[in-house]
This record gives structure tokens, C-alpha cells and sequence, in this order.
């Protein structure tokens, strides 16, 4: 014969407690499943809008001295209307370089021998620049902007390679990743790029 064994019924108290210690980890697990899901669309999401809308850059070399400096971050803007002032970034043989518009379509541009800079014959105002200069120049002045394509000058005119020089020429609409719009790092120097 088979001994029979007792069987044993946990408390009122003690069913309660560990309903709640279930109750309590089917909730976490459901709470963290929910939050890791939000976490990675919210993610996704953010990393399409700074690829597609908002591109993040970092300054790199001393083009752009006294307006962007080496290791400043800035978020850009897809555009195709570009004026003549406006910093963009654009590519040119695997790498990203950023300048400054000075001229669009059509536009005729000639610097003196200061570095003062015409736009169809007038004075270009650029209280942006620190130290105005010729810079290395390899181009016929006055040149004219070809269709489709815009003329940039780095803010550091004495060694900056740019529309002035033959080997990066004008640069395509198609070339332009963004328009830089705001300086996110250094946070002591965070604001508007102008």
C-alpha cells in the first residue's frame, strides 16, 4: 500500500502575497517590454530624422576659423535654396568640407587684391570674417557661377581651399548635405551659426 501523502494549503496571507509577488512580475515584465518597444521606435525614428532632415556634423580643419572651430558640432538642414551668407557642408571626395555662399546661378564674383569680395559688381558685406584676404586663387576673376551650381569661400580666407581654387571649383546642388543652422557642442559656444 502507497502512503498517502498530505497535502498542505497555503494561508489566505500567504496566497496573497504571492499573487502580488506574480501579479506584480507579469506587470514589470508587460511595463518593460512596453518601454523597450517606445525606446526603440523613438530611436529609429531619430536616427531617420538626422540622417534624411537634420544631418549632425563636427568641424573638422581651420577653413571656417573664427566662425566654426575643430571640434564644434552643428546640425544642418536639408535645403536647395542657398543665399549668399549661408554656411553649408557639402561633399567632395568622400569627405564632408564646410564654406560659405558667396555667390548662386548666374552671379558674377571678383575679389581685390585685400580680399574684398564683389557679387555682380557690388561689395559683399561679411562682418563674419575676421581677417579679410586674397587666398590661394587659381581661377580668371570675375568668374560667373555656372547654372546649378554655387560659389563658396571658407570664413578663413588665407589658407582655405575653396571655389577660388581649380581643385574644388563650384560646387553641384546635388554635392550639398545641408544648410548649418545651430552649433550644438561646445555648450559654451551653443546657438544659431551665422
Amino acid at each position: 500500500m502507497k502512503k498517502s501523502q498530505e497535502v498542505i494549503l497555503p494561508s489566505l496571507e500567504e496566497a496573497q502575497v504571492a499573487y502580488k509577488k506574480e501579479y506584480f512580475r507579469v506587470n514589470f515584465i508587460n511595463v518593460l517590454r512596453s518601454t523597450v518597444f517606445i525606446l526603440t521606435v523613438v530611436c529609429a525614428i531619430s536616427v531617420l530624422v538626422t540622417v534624411l532632415l537634420l544631418p549632425v556634423l563636427r568641424i573638422y580643419g581651420k577653413s571656417m576659423e573664427g566662425t566654426l572651430e575643430g571640434g564644434d558640432f552643428v546640425v544642418s538642414i536639408k535645403t536647395s535654396s542657398f543665399e549668399s551668407g549661408d554656411v553649408v557642408a557639402f561633399y567632395y571626395n568622400n569627405n564632408v568640407l564646410v564654406k560659405r555662399v558667396i555667390a548662386t546661378s548666374g552671379q558674377w564674383v571678383d575679389m581685390d587684391e585685400k580680399g574684398n569680395v564683389y557679387v555682380n559688381q557690388v561689395p559683399l558685406k561679411e562682418p563674419y570674417l575676421k581677417k579679410k584676404a586674397f587666398g590661394p586663387t587659381n581661377i580668371d576673376l570675375p568668374f560667373q557661377v555656372p547654372e546649378g551650381r554655387i560659389f563658396v569661400i571658407g570664413d578663413n580666407r588665407a589658407s582655405s581651399i575653396d571655389s577660388r581654387n581649380k581643385t574644388i571649383g563650384t560646387i553641384a546642388e546635388e554635392q550639398v548635405v545641408g544648410k548649418l543652422v545651430f552649433r550644438v557642442w561646445p555648450l559654451s559656444k551653443m546657438g544659431v551659426v551665422e
